[in-house]
């Protein structure tokens, strides 16, 4: 399983752990990964998706999954969100308020 965020796009860091004496060994800083469940209304299904803690929040703040799709950049998010951000959009209904006005 890879240690990425799909949503946020977060990756293990590098660093030192710097003991007393001030000895340096290589180590990992990992990102706090949890495997959550989001459902889109717009689509009308289920994902489940492992996400850092930070993602979670961000999609809190924003209000619903779908929200936060609509808003995050491409270059963050997994190819299989990267899809569905995709389908998402031309499902929205604000979407379709534009395309129709741009022809008219």
């Amino acid at each position: 399983m890879s240690k990425k965020c799909e949503l946020t796009g977060k990756i293990p860091l590098k660093g030192h752990n710097v003991s007393h004496a001030n000895n340096k060994t290589k180590r990992r800083f990992l990102p706090n990964l949890k495997k959550v469940k989001f459902t889109s209304e717009l689509l009308k299904r289920s994902l489940k998706l492992t996400v850092s803690n930070a993602g979670v929040r961000s999609v809190d703040k924003k209000g619903s999954f779908d929200e936060f799709l609509k808003t995050v950049k491409n270059k963050n998010l997994s190819p299989r969100l990267k899809k569905l951000k995709k389908s998402l959009l031309i499902k929205s209904p604000f979407q379709k308020k534009i395309v129709q006005s741009k022809t008219a």
